[in-house]
């Protein structure tokens, strides 16, 4: 009656899978813990298929009770597979309504009705019935089909709907296309119904979740038994919003140098040793290996951070031995609690990996994260969305600060700075919003539409009549190394018919590392006509047989050494005046702040101030009112 040949070599492959799974290790997620209930399931319904096709078979053998229980039960977990299924995929796309009571129980109707009307089915005969003649589909049997119709039609819509959440494009072809495989098993059970071909797709799909998801190489590191990074970012996603917990780190300092020293094979057993000792150490916790000698330990019961900075570091007093091999290693330390359960994984794994990369290097032992940190953090984050923000809608402001003549105390030029606002029209300090531009490349647009607006602003204004010769533009390193940038800047200049004299470009110190590069775009630059100007001398690399070699027409001394010679006047800084003037550069002074200033820098023989003393930086509208 019914076909056996294709249920009996799908069990034996479940089987393998199951406990091939179970003894890997794998973190204690949701979609995990469902995965296993998945297999454990489909094992269990491949058997009771099997055993229940028998029993039916061979009727006339087994007592009534038996056959009822053993039908019952496929029944049963029929359901309970069909549901499972559905529950992976709402777990894979982050839409589990278990914390959403009213929609936890909808989801639940199809499979625990069927459920309930499969117990009652000895005695109400809906779902099937036992006779003399055997096994016999009752007048509800249909109802798996509509029921597995409901679940597998329900994930195709959480699939397209909620398909964006997905990172990696193998996901959403894994998701599409082992929903598919069990929409083709669900029709040729239907139509070939005595086949039991469905446990063989259902398998199929359960091959393709594990070649998506659930292979537990992607979440263990290369070399060793622990977690890894990915592991860590999915395990934080799923239980940051309704988890507590807090992170210890242990970081091996310079680890790229000791690596070199020991070997990659020698320390890769000083991992492993490591990983094992924190594992042993604080067995109720998981522990994650960060890659480059980063170890995580998290937990979910309040850790007391001195007490492991302690005990860790009395081990790391120790030499790590395996094989005749020694291994003495220094380590650091960070401790993160973040109390707030809504806080996102995305906020902590940023703050985690900026603060490994100091832990490595920095003297300090301990680095706690707390409260203001992550307020801190929050506020670099709203910084890159109002960066981002500007630079895609072109609202980056320029503010320009005036330059005057020392010895006419007089207007001369103007420095334009870029400016940006968060949500609330509150301007966020340039010491924030630069270094993320940098960072994330996007001072390249930010600098383009400073210099825009800029040239704009000259050929809209008459500013020989503001008394300016001239307007400086910061351009950052990596503008001035693009092999492009002569050409573009020349463009924009050419678009607002802007001659190259009424603009400098300020570059900083940090520039002149590359020395021969240096020289050989400011060269290849300045035959275009452009000029340039040393910004923040004497914050940086300060090298005076540097400067003599690039040819700037204007050197600014960075605010720090105006300051440190105002607090203690010294022959330092008028010698390093006199020396660059008698190369033929032209001084400038940052930071002037009151008239003594002024007077101090004016006599060392500085050409232009600059600072609030004269006036902070405004607006060009305010610039243009001011100044005309």
């Amino acid at each position: 009656m019914w076909d056996l040949s294709y249920a009996l070599p799908s069990l034996l492959l479940l089987l393998i899978y199951l406990g091939y799974y179970y003894v890997l290790p794998h973190i204690p997620t949701k979609r995990n813990l469902t995965f296993v209930s998945l297999l454990v399931i489909e094992c269990g319904s491949v058997i009771m298929d099997i055993v229940s096709s028998w029993v039916d078979m061979n009727h006339e053998v087994y007592p009534l009770v038996i056959e009822y229980f053993t039908n019952s039960l496929y029944f049963i977990l029929f359901f309970l597979r069909t549901y499972a299924f559905y529950s992976f995929t709402a777990n894979v796309l982050r839409t589990d309504s278990s914390r959403k009571l009213i929609m936890h129980l909808l989801v639940r109707i199809p499979a625990v009705f069927g459920i309930f009307v499969t117990m009652l089915s000895p005695w109400i005969q809906k779902i099937y019935y036992m006779d003399e003649n055997g096994y016999h589909s009752g007048p509800w049997y249909n109802y798996i089909y509509v029921a597995t119709a409901i679940y597998l039609i329900g994930t195709y819509a959480i699939f397209f709907i909620c398909k964006n959440r997905l990172v990696r494009r193998r996901e959403a072809a894994g998701i599409f296309w082992y929903n598919t495989i069990l929409m083709i098993g669900f029709i040729l059970r239907y139509i070939f119904p005595t086949l039991l071909l469905e446990d063989t797709f259902c398998l199929i799909a359960i091959v393709i979740i594990y070649l998506s998801f659930e292979n537990p190489d992607f979440y263990l590191e290369g070399r060793t038994s622990f977690f890894n990074s990915k592991a860590l970012k999915e395990y934080l996603v799923e239980i940051s919003e309704y988890k507590e917990y807090n992170m210890f780190a242990v970081v091996i300092k310079n680890y790229k140098d000791v690596r070199e020293i020991y070997g990659a094979q020698q320390m890769a057993l000083g991992i492993q040793m490591i990983g094992n000792f924190l594992q042993k150490k604080y067995s109720n916790s998981l522990v994650f290996y960060y890659r480059s000698g980063r170890f995580i330990v998290l937990g979910h019961d309040k850790f007391n951070h001195d007490r492991m900075r302690r005990e860790i570091s009395e081990r790391f007093e120790k030499p790590w031995k395996n094989n005749g091999a020694e291994l003495y290693l220094d380590a650091g330390y960070i401790y993160m609690d973040p109390k707030e359960s809504s806080r996102s994984a995305d906020v902590v794994m940023n703050m985690l990996t900026n603060a490994l990369g100091k832990a490595e290097s920095t003297v300090d032992d301990l680095i706690i994260l707390g409260e203001q940190e992550f307020r801190d953090n929050a506020k670099e984050t709203e910084a890159k969305r109002s960066l981002e923000y500007a630079i895609d809608h072109n609202l980056v402001e320029v503010y320009l600060q005036p330059i005057i003549d020392s010895l006419t105390k007089k207007i001369i030029g103007a420095e334009a700075l870029a400016r940006i606002k968060d949500p609330s029209g509150k301007i966020i300090s340039p010491t924030i919003f630069i270094p993320l531009a940098e960072k994330s490349g996007q001072v390249i647009e930010l600098g383009e539409q400073v210099f825009e607006k800029v040239c704009k602003f000259i050929n809209e204004n008459d500013i020989k009549k503001m008394g300016l010769r001239w307007i400086n533009v910061n351009l950052s390193p990596i503008q001035f190394m693009r092999p492009d940038i002569g050409d573009k800047l020349l463009a924009i200049m050419k678009k607002y018919n802007v001659n190259p004299e009424k603009i400098h470009f300020e570059i900083t110190e940090d520039i002149m590392v590359e020395e021969s590069l240096l020289t050989k775009q400011i060269e290849l630059l300045q035959n275009s006509g452009l000029y340039f100007v040393l910004d923040d001398y004497g914050k940086g690399y300060s090298n005076l047989s540097r400067v003599k070699k690039c040819p700037f027409i204007n050197i600014k001394l960075d605010m720090s050494l105006v300051w440190e010679y105002m607090r203690e006047p010294d022959v330092m800084l008028p010698n390093v005046v006199n020396t660059f003037k008698s190369m033929g550069f032209s001084i400038t002074a940052e930071g002037i702040e009151d008239e003594k200033m002024d007077d101090a820098m004016s006599k060392i023989g500085c050409d232009y101030l600059q600072g609030f003393y004269f006036c902070k930086p405004i607006t060009m509208d305010e610039f243009v009112a001011k100044y005309s």
